[in-house]
This record gives structure tokens, C-alpha cells and sequence, in this order.
């Protein structure tokens, strides 16, 4: 007698749908096994043969923290190409490389978590390297694509499956997990749900990621936006990961619960669905997953909707058809074609800002001077991969140009430093493996700690000389002969030991500090001193030691002996991805560092043909007066250095555009934490200063002819066309852009607004049309009347054109759509939050799940402005809902004080509301004033009588 063969169980069965497969799976999973599944780790579940399993592998421009990987530039440069089908390819080059190193190394995930969708509203971000634009449109194509490429062609089974990051309104890094962002109605659906609408309607996205911040005073992680808009944009089951260590803060930081399994049960209703928290141990939070259930905060059912959502993305990810999946053989890494793609994803990123008197492109036989900190550099940034393959401006030029017709001097200031007994610090000769930071894969590059197998730095007759650089704010980095940079491990010790400046903490960076007749060196990482000891040279809380800053030779110095005998000078200037502006610092200026304006000064006075080539993660303001031709790129990845050089040459046109407005100066910007882009003027959408450079900005070596617009309004949206004409004598790509604008609005609408644009490249005389499906909804805005969009009737404009400011053709449309009507003050009264104009006002949490509030900034008054509102045939009686203890003052019209409405509970909690009532005597349309006075909580405002 043969044994029968167990029957296959349903969710094994792919002769079934995945809903089906997936409510049979969790049928068979125990209440532990599921609250397993909620943490970033899943244990696997050996009775049923379910593997383990990851949420998170970084992979913004290229797979990241797993070892060598193709590097593509940063994510604001490929937003930098405006090229859809580039980043879409690129996109597809990661995720291929994604499941090559998987078939390697199974702590590699398939749950990427990219792209970055925050907008890059404000140029002091210190994360504004991982956006792609401070324009909605212009972000979800991008993203879009990028997501396409990550998910793959395949309609059932995803190559990976792409979480975007970070939900919502998350633009600074200075308090990031204790700042509220103050979001106003039309502000939140105009344009910051926007980018993630658009990219997760488009269908490639399988979760969202919230942010570390809260948004009108309540945490992103427990935010009903998640359930109120994300979830209703998709009948995907997307799955929610919280960002790193976000679950404990809701209690640690926040204060905004007073027991993990409050918070823990809070962010699971409100959509959380994978706990990345305390990294790989996962006993924490599946102790406050049982805590809540004991509590009855949560069910059974709560849970189940949770791994419901994380056995979606890994049935799509083939995970359950190992046999049926199409990618399960994908081996492309580091494939001729990804290196192709990775040079000609940084020649489409690089922008020529400035190019007078056609001093770009260089002549065959130019001979070039190269200058600055970045010349001899190819960066990494926090989310990059382990190069391959390397290439640095300068190396690039040599390649192009011949080393013969290249010179270079990097600008370093080369000192020695003397200690208060006359001797000098040494870096010993050491014999050492050449590995470095990163060189293997690590889940967090965070937990690597620096070399401690070379030996410390010693004092001596003779000292080393050391390159300094000051990156900006007196925040200084000291390098050996060798390349290394000086850096101090766990045991204290100061070595010459790092390749590079980085980890989470940097251990690279120093401050030099007056002190008497020398310099106190302060290690900025540990916050202590440098001392010198018996056993060598340490930081210590004790004992620091003075030294002699002796400059061997200035960075001036440097540059002026190269630069005389060149026909031209290239100065690469720019930011260190881990220095004055990443992860968890915001940048305090848009000020080039000192020590490069210096070196940028030395070239000018040496040779007035001077080209200034920026190479960063962020916009500067550098005054372009005197300097003849300025290009701008990101960190470009494992081919900037080729790319650069190509462009410079003239081999490829650049075609490049900013995704951002470049500020001339601090004193246009506005606040970090002013997220109310409407009333701040911020962005090109805004703006009504005059940029250093606007957003969509770029020349070339080409020039462009824009004719014959047309506009065709049928069904419900808006066609137009027109030609661009290549009018030079170069094949070069033309960016066109569409923008509208509202001619004559009721309330205030963006100066222009981007709503398409295309990449073309064109031959010497060629000409192509181009034609935009606009939908009509593009045309409207956030009625907080109504509480609703709307389109107004009456004129509009489409501007096609080179970039935001430089308008080719030009067209009025009429569009009909929904005259204004009065808000209806009388029947629904005033949602606090939903106010047109306001001074000194912050929104707040009307209570922990859901609702707004508006209070007083910092206590202080606050006013509000309700425009048009309707009391019909008359109200006697004005009502407030209100908490806290103040005051809430009524007029019309901006006469005199009607009501004053007054609540004294000044030691409740701010969410126990109570409604307090004054007499007022008003009919027809009036506008409301309040002023508010004092710590008030107001929720809404009504009328009767």
C-alpha cells in the first residue's frame, strides 16, 4: 500500500486568487505567529514551510548598506533629469541588482524602501539629497517611474515592492520626531498629498512609510490620513512600516501615549502594519502587541488585518510560486548595460546654470586647471551602495582631455598641529588591511564601528602634515598623506583610519576653538577634547590639550600655482553628503563655506575664465556675477566624474533642470517649521521674490524655438500643442514645460503651476510637436468652504516654456466651472482649521485619533479670517468649542469686537472640550474675525438665533 499524498493546501494553490490563498494562510496561523508577523523581522513559520521574512532594503538610487552595488545618482538628480523613461530605467536596474544579491545573500529584502516623495520645499532640509522635487507634478512622475521600474512589467508577480517614504509633511531634521508640522486644509491636499496620491494611484506602489514627525500636532504614525485618504486611493492592500524606532517614540519622546501598548494598539488602528523598531529583536514590541491585546485594545481581527496586508506584498513578490515566479532567476549585476545607464543617468542630471560668452563647451586642447574639495572626490551619502566602479571629476578629465593638458591642486589648507610642549601630533606608519567602512553588507550601516586595528596617533619632533578642510561653520576634517581621514573609535583613540566621513554618528569631524595663545580641538562626535597622553592621542573629558595651528600651505596658495597657466579653471566646489546637511541635521545656511568661497575668489583673481562646477545635495546661493560659466549636479554616483567632464567637453549637451528654486540669499526663505507654503510664499509656485536661479532653470550648448500653440477643451480635459524647434547646430535635449495659472482668482493660487513636460532630443533644424492631455481637475483648487475642490469659472492661461521664469508661448482659456458661494455659517457654522488667512496661528489634534483644532502659536494671539460667511436672516447667538483656558474674541468685517467667548479651564486635559456661548447680533455675508488670547484650544465656531 503506497502513502497518499497530503492535498495541497489553499494557499499554495496558485489556481487561486491571492485573496483566497490569503485567508486560508491566515486561518492557520496562531494568535503568536501573527503578532510575530508584525514586527520589520518575521520569524518563519516552520509547520507551514513559511520562510522568514524582512520589511525595508534601502534602495533610493541604487541597493544600499548590502556591500558593492551600482550607485546612480541621488535621488534630486534623477529628479534633475526630468526624464521619466531614464529613472524608470534606472529603477528597473535596481531592482534587477535587488534580486541578484538576494539569490546571494537572503538577508538582502525584496520590500524596498524607495523612492522618497517629500517635497523639497525648503533648501535647508538636511535630507533634501533624497526628494526629487518642491513640485508635486514633477515628484510623482518621477517617483512613478522609479516605482514602475522597482515593480516590474509582470501583472501578477513584482520584481520588489516599493514603499514610499516619508508620510507627510516632513521637511526638517532639526527635532524631526517632536515638531508638528502645521498643515492647513488646502496646504494638505494641494500639495503634500498630492505627490503621493498621484504615484500611488499610478499602481506600482506596495506601502507607504510614515514620518518621525507629527502634522498638526498628532503623529504621523497614528495619523487618520493614513485611513482617510492613502487607503482610499488604491484597493491595493498597501502595507504601512514605520520608519526606525517611530513605535517607541510615540511614548519615549512624544509623550503622546502613556504606555507602549496604548501606542502600539493606536498605530495599528490607524494603519501601521510592521513595527521596525529595536532592530532585530522584535521580543518589545510583540510583548505590547500581547499587552494591548490583554487590555482589549485591540482583537484578534485588528491583527489579522495587519498580516493580511504584509502576506499581499509577499504573494505578489512570488514569495508562495517560487517555481511560477518570473524574476526568481534574475542575475543582472553590475552589468555593462547598468554602468551605461549609471553614466548617462549623471550626464542627464548635470544642469549649466550660466554659460556667458559660450565658455562651455572646452576645446579639444584646452588646458584646464582643476580646483577644489570636490575635484578628486566621487561621494557617497547615507542610502548609497559600496562602489564598484569609481570616477571623480578630475579623473574624468584626465580621461577626456589627457593628463598632459590637466593640472590640479584640491585647495587643502596643509598644517601641522603643535602641542603646548613644542612637540607635533604624528600619524605612525602602520601596516593594515585596506578595508573600509561599508565595505560589507550591513542591515545598519549605523551599528559599524571605526578601525581600532591601527595604531593612535603619537606626538613627536616632527609632525604630519594634514589637509584641513573647513566644511562650513568651523565643522573641520583632518586627513593623512595616506588618504585617511582622522577619526576616533570606541576605545577613545584618535587614528588615522577612515576612507571617508560617515556613520550615524560622524566620527570625522573636529572644531578648533580659541583658547589662550592656541586651539583647544574638540571632537565633535564624542563632544570631548583632544588630549594628549602617555599611550597616545585620545579624546578625554580631562586634561585637553592646547595646539599651534601651523599652516605648512593655504588652499590659496595651492590654487594660484596651478591656475595661472591654465586657459581655463575649473573649480568643483560643493557639500559632503555626511557634513552640514544630512540625516538628522538641517542646514543652518545657503551660503557656500568659507574655505571654498576662498579657493573660488583665489581663481578668479588668478584666471578670469573660470567655471564653477557644484556638486551637491542641495542648492547654494553663489553669486554668478564674476564667474562666466556655473553647472550644478548631485552627487552623481559611480560615473559623475565622466559624466562632468563629457558635458564639459561638448560630447553631450547638457540638458539637466533644477527640480528646485535656488534662492538668492538666507533672507527669502522662510522659516524651517513654516509648512504653509500658500501663506509663507514658498516654492516656485509662490515666490514672489526674484530667484538666484528658478525652478525648471537649465541651459545648453543648443538653442530652442517654441511655436504654434494650440489649446482644445473637450470632456474633461484640456489638450495642447505646440512645436519645439532645435535652432542650433548640436544634437542637444530640450526640456518643454506646461504650466496654467489662474488669471484673476478669489483667493490666492500659484503664480504658475507645472502640469506637464517632456524630454525631447532633437537633431540641428529638427522640429516636433508636442501635445498634453491636461485633465481638468488641474484647474482647481481646495474650496475650505466647502470642504471640497473646485473649479472657478473664468480666465485662465497656458504658458509653455524653457523653465518656470522663462515663458516661450502664452495662451488665455475660459473654463466654466462652479461659481463662490458663502460659506454656510448659519447651518454648519466654522471648522476651526478650515480658515482662508491666519496670523500666528497653529493647527493642532482636536483629539489622539482624529480632527483638527487651531490654538495660538506658543501661546501668544492668534488670528483667523473666514471669508464670505452666510448668517442668513439674522443670529443672536455665537457657540465655541473649546478646551484650555482663554479666550476667543468675534468680529466682523474688521470693526469691533462682537463676542468674546471665555473658557477657564485652564487645568483640564487639552482634549476635554466643552462649549461656551456668548450673544452676537449679525445677518447676511460678512467675513468672521477671531482673535485668539491665551492657551485656547478652538475646534469650531457656530450661529444660531
Amino acid at each position: 500500500m503506497t502513502a497518499q499524498t497530503p492535498p495541497t493546501p489553499p494557499f499554495r494553490d496558485r489556481r487561486l486568487p491571492f485573496a483566497k490563498r490569503i485567508d486560508d494562510l491566515l486561518s492557520r496561523l496562531t494568535l503568536d505567529e501573527k503578532i510575530g508577523f508584525l514586527h520589520q523581522f518575521t520569524p518563519a513559520v516552520e509547520r507551514l514551510g513559511i520562510a522568514a521574512f524582512r520589511t525595508g532594503q534601502e534602495a533610493l538610487h541604487g541597493v544600499a548598506w548590502m556591500g558593492p552595488a551600482t550607485v546612480f545618482p541621488q535621488a534630486v538628480g534623477l529628479g534633475a533629469t526630468w526624464n521619466t523613461d531614464l529613472v524608470r530605467r534606472v529603477g528597473e536596474a535596481v531592482s534587477k541588482e535587488t534580486r541578484a544579491m538576494r539569490a546571494r545573500d537572503d538577508r538582502v529584502g525584496l520590500n524596498v524602501w524607495s523612492p522618497t516623495v517629500n517635497l523639497l520645499r525648503h533648501p535647508l532640509w538636511g535630507r533634501n539629497e533624497e526628494g526629487y522635487s518642491e513640485d508635486p507634478k514633477l515628484t510623482s512622475a518621477i517617483a512613478t517611474a522609479y516605482t514602475r521600474g522597482l515593480r516590474g512589467d509582470h501583472p501578477t508577480y513584482w520584481r520588489t515592492a516599493p514603499v514610499l517614504k516619508h508620510w507627510l509633511a516632513h521637511n526638517n531634521e532639526t527635532g524631526r520626531d517632536v515638531t508638528s508640522s502645521s498643515v492647513r486644509p488646502r496646504v494638505l491636499h494641494e500639495y503634500d498629498l498630492r505627490a503621493f496620491r498621484e504615484t500611488v494611484e499610478a499602481g506600482a506602489t506596495a506601502g507607504v512609510m510614515p514620518a518621525y514627525n507629527l502634522v498638526n500636532g498628532r503623529p504621523n504614525h497614528v495619523s487618520p490620513y493614513l485611513r482617510e485618504h492613502l487607503r482610499t486611493w488604491t484597493d491595493e492592500d498597501l502595507l504601512i512600516c514605520s520608519d526606525a524606532g517611530a513605535p517607541s517614540n510615540l511614548v519615549d519622546s512624544e509623550h503622546y501615549f502613556d504606555t507602549h501598548e496604548e501606542a502600539t494598539a493606536a498605530a495599528i488602528l490607524a494603519g501601521v502594519d510592521s513595527f521596525t523598531d529595536h532592530g532585530t529583536d522584535s521580543s518589545k514590541i510583540t510583548a505590547r502587541v500581547r499587552g494591548a491585546l490583554d487590555r482589549g485594545l485591540l482583537t484578534e481581527a485588528d491583527l489579522d488585518t495587519a498580516v493580511r496586508r504584509q502576506l499581499s506584498v509577499r504573494f505578489r513578490l512570488g514569495e508562495f510560486d517560487p517555481e511560477y515566479d518570473p524574476h526568481a532567476l534574475t542575475r543582472d549585476f553590475d552589468t555593462p548595460a547598468h554602468r551605461a545607464l549609471a553614466q548617462e543617468a549623471a550626464e542627464q542630471s548635470v544642469v549649466l546654470l550660466k554659460n556667458s560668452g559660450g565658455l562651455l563647451p572646452l576645446a579639444p586642447d584646452t588646458r584646464i586647471a582643476v580646483v577644489g574639495l570636490l575635484a578628486d572626490e566621487c561621494k557617497l551619502d547615507w542610502y548609497s551602495g559600496t562602489l564598484i566602479h569609481r570616477s571623480t571629476p578630475l579623473e574624468g578629465l584626465y580621461e577626456r582631455f589627457g593628463a598632459e593638458r590637466v593640472e590640479f591642486a584640491e585647495g587643502v589648507d596643509r598644517v601641522l598641529l603643535k602641542t603646548s610642549a613644542g612637540t607635533f601630533l604624528r600619524v605612525p606608519e602602520a601596516e593594515a588591511d585596506d578595508e573600509g567602512r561599508g565595505a560589507e553588507g550591513a542591515l545598519d550601516p549605523a551599528l559599524l564601528a571605526g578601525r581600532t586595528d591601527l595604531p593612535p596617533l603619537t606626538c613627536g619632533p616632527t609632525g604630519t602634515e594634514l589637509a584641513l578642510v573647513d566644511w562650513g561653520e568651523g565643522v573641520l576634517t583632518l586627513r593623512a598623506p595616506d588618504g585617511r581621514y582622522l577619526s576616533v573609535a570606541g576605545d577613545g583613540c584618535l587614528r588615522a583610519s577612515a576612507d571617508q566621513p560617515g556613520g550615524w554618528v560622524v566620527q570625522e569631524t573636529f572644531r578648533l576653538e580659541p583658547h589662550e595663545n592656541g586651539h583647544l580641538l574638540r571632537h565633535l562626535g564624542t563632544g570631548h577634547h583632544v588630549s594628549v597622553a602617555a599611550d597616545g592621542v585620545r579624546v578625554a573629558e580631562a586634561n585637553p590639550e592646547a595646539f599651534e595651528l601651523v599652516v605648512v600651505e593655504s588652499g590659496e596658495e595651492a590654487v594660484a600655482r596651478v591656475t595661472s597657466r591654465a586657459d581655463v579653471v575649473l573649480v568643483v566646489a560643493g557639500n559632503d553628503p555626511h557634513i552640514n546637511g544630512r540625516e538628522t541635521e538641517d542646514r543652518t545656511t545657503l551660503a557656500l563655506p568659507a574655505h571654498q568661497e576662498r579657493l573660488l575668489r583665489a581663481a578668479r583673481a588668478a584666471n578670469p575664465n573660470t567655471v564653477l562646477a557644484l556638486v551637491s545635495a542641495y542648492p547654494y546661493a553663489v553669486d554668478p556675477a564674476a564667474i562666466p560659466a556655473m553647472l550644478w549636479t548631485s552627487h552623481g554616483g559611480q560615473a559623475a566624474g565622466t559624466a562632468l567632464a563629457r558635458v564639459l567637453a561638448g560630447d553631450v549637451s547638457p540638458a539637466g533642470r533644477l527640480p528646485q528654486t535656488w534662492y538668492a540669499a538666507d533672507a527669502d526663505l522662510p522659516g524651517l517649521l513654516d509648512y504653509d507654503v500658500i501663506d509663507g510664499r514658498q516654492t516656485y509656485l509662490y515666490f514672489e521674490g526674484t530667484p538666484l536661479f528658478p525652478f525648471g532653470h537649465g541651459l545648453s550648448y543648443a538653442s530652442f524655438s517654441y511655436a504654434g500653440l494650440r489649446t482644445t477643451v473637450g470632456g474633461d480635459a484640456v489638450t495642447v500643442t505646440f512645436t519645439v524647434t532645435n535652432t542650433g547646430d548640436v544634437t542637444a535635449d530640450e526640456v518643454a514645460q506646461l504650466y496654467t495659472r489662474a488669471v484673476d482668482p478669489t483667493v490666492p493660487r500659484p503664480r504658475r503651476e507645472l502640469v506637464a513636460h517632456s524630454r525631447v532630443r532633437l537633431a540641428p533644424g529638427e522640429r516636433q510637436e508636442l501635445s498634453f492631455e491636461v485633465p481638468l481637475s488641474a484647474f482647481d483648487f481646495w474650496d475650505v468652504a466647502r470642504g471640497g475642490w473646485r473649479r472657478e469659472p473664468g480666465p485662465y492661461e497656458i504658458l509653455a516654456g524653457a523653465s518656470s521664469e522663462d515663458i516661450r508661448l502664452r495662451m488665455p482659456l475660459t473654463l466654466d466651472g462652479e461659481a463662490p458661494a458663502p460659506r454656510p455659517a448659519l447651518r454648519r457654522g466654522l471648522n476651526a482649521a478650515d480658515f482662508d488667512e491666519q496670523t500666528g496661528i497653529a493647527i493642532v489634534d482636536r483629539t489622539k485619533a482624529s480632527g483638527d483644532a487651531v490654538t495660538s502659536a506658543q501661546g501668544e494671539v492668534g488670528e483667523l479670517v473666514y471669508r464670505h460667511c452666510d448668517f442668513g436672516a439674522g443670529v443672536t447667538l455665537v457657540t465655541a468649542t473649546v478646551s484650555g483656558d482663554g479666550v476667543a474674541e468675534v468680529s466682523l468685517d474688521g470693526g469691533p469686537v462682537l463676542a468674546a467667548l471665555t473658557s477657564g479651564a485652564a487645568d483640564a486635559s487639552p482634549y476635554d472640550y466643552t462649549t461656551v456661548s456668548a450673544g452676537i447680533t449679525a445677518d447676511g455675508v460678512h467675513d468672521v474675525h477671531l482673535e485668539l488670547r491665551g492657551p485656547l484650544r478652538l475646534a469650531h465656531v457656530g450661529f444660531s438665533g
